[in-house]
């Protein structure tokens, strides 16, 4: 008899661990009980739709053309605001997509950090932007522009990296700066980038479970801004789309980040080479010095150990900069025109 109950015992934990880090349904766009379709998308060539949101002048009368690639739970419509009448005086088009699995980009179950780049060349072949492009990305979104530095370099006109998360696993890191990054972290992300990066199986039910606090910024913990980001939050209008971002499920877009973002690369940037060795386009990496969510003392690592990226350090600045009026302009003028800040302090 305890053999019986011990076994019917051992069966009910195994029922319910394999229930506990199993993710629930994604609910897809277009679905029979997914979220209506109501953004412009296109199709990919594995199937899957990308969402994006069109800004600045029209495409086939552009001069340069930019895909952006949004942060950490957000969306196409959380892009750097560049005013439009700078986008007319440079003659630039802004395409900004949905990440897989944000707002009504399809997922992919697939998903890796060489498909960052693969979605972003195959939907850039898909909109007809030429041979070339610019990229930029904002946060968790600095990956993918990592990855086309690393497997499309062909096909950009320049790139730039704002406030990009980096991985703290990356093998070009020394560990005395792994430990001292990775100790800035508020002690609950510190578990859960472990946890994305050791155990990426066990992310759904870390990310889910109620006994530990999480990420914070998932939970909207504002302890990571600063006075500058809490200034720009506050006068910021309130996210109509805020319930769109999440909507086919946290696993798909916020789990997926960690996982992916935090895990095994199969490649370093910190060894990537100068993709413009012609000077036929350029790198920039923006980053305030008081940001809690992607410490500032990875990207001076970075830029001193890749010297061909142009880094930009904005005194007294959080994660937030790129929705201070200043900033976007200045942005998107490096990029395209190769200008020099004359604004680096918030």
């Amino acid at each position: 008899m305890f053999a019986q109950i011990a076994l019917v015992g051992l069966v009910g934990a195994v029922v319910w661990v394999y229930q506990a880090i199993k993710p629930a349904p994604s609910k897809i766009c277009g679905s029979p009980k997914g979220p209506p379709v109501t953004a412009t998308r296109v199709k990919l060539r594995d199937g899957r739709y990308l969402a994006y949101k069109e800004m600045g002048v029209p495409k086939e009368k552009a001069k340069h053309k930019i895909v952006y690639v949004h942060g950490f739970d957000q969306c196409r419509h959380d892009a750097m605001p560049v005013p439009r009448d700078v986008l007319e005086e440079l003659g630039a088009y802004i395409v900004a997509i949905d990440r897989p699995g944000y707002g009504q980009s399809d997922p992919n179950p697939k998903q890796s950090v060489k498909s960052k780049a693969d979605d972003i060349q195959d939907f850039a072949d898909r909109l007809n932007l030429g041979p070339k492009f610019y990229i930029m990305g904002f946060s968790m979104g600095g990956q993918h522009v990592w990855s086309c530095l690393k497997y499309i370099p062909h096909r950009l006109a320049g790139a730039a990296l704002l406030a990009p998360v980096a991985n703290f696993w990356w093998r070009g890191f020394p560990k005395d700066l792994f430990k001292e990054a990775y100790n800035v972290q508020l002690v609950q992300d510190r578990w859960t980038l472990r946890v994305g990066h050791h155990l990426p199986w066990l992310t759904y039910w870390w990310m889910t479970q109620k006994w530990f606090p999480a990420s914070s910024v998932e939970a909207g913990d504002f302890r990571i801004f600063n006075a500058h980001d809490h200034k720009l939050l506050s006068s910021l209008p309130p996210r109509a789309h805020e319930a769109e971002i999440r909507q086919q499920g946290e696993y798909e877009c916020l789990h997926r980040d960690v996982m992916i973002g935090f895990g095994k690369w199969d490649f370093d940037p910190l060894d990537l080479s100068n993709p413009f060795p012609n000077y036929d386009g350029s790198v920039h990496l923006w980053q305030g010095d008081e940001d809690g969510f992607v410490t500032v003392l990875l990207q001076r690592y970075i830029a001193k150990k890749l010297p061909w990226i142009h880094y930009h350090e904005i005194q007294g600045a959080g994660h937030m900069f790129i929705y201070d009026e200043v900033f976007p302009k200045q942005v998107i003028r490096s990029l395209l025109l190769g200008e020099k800040p004359t604004v680096l302090s918030a």
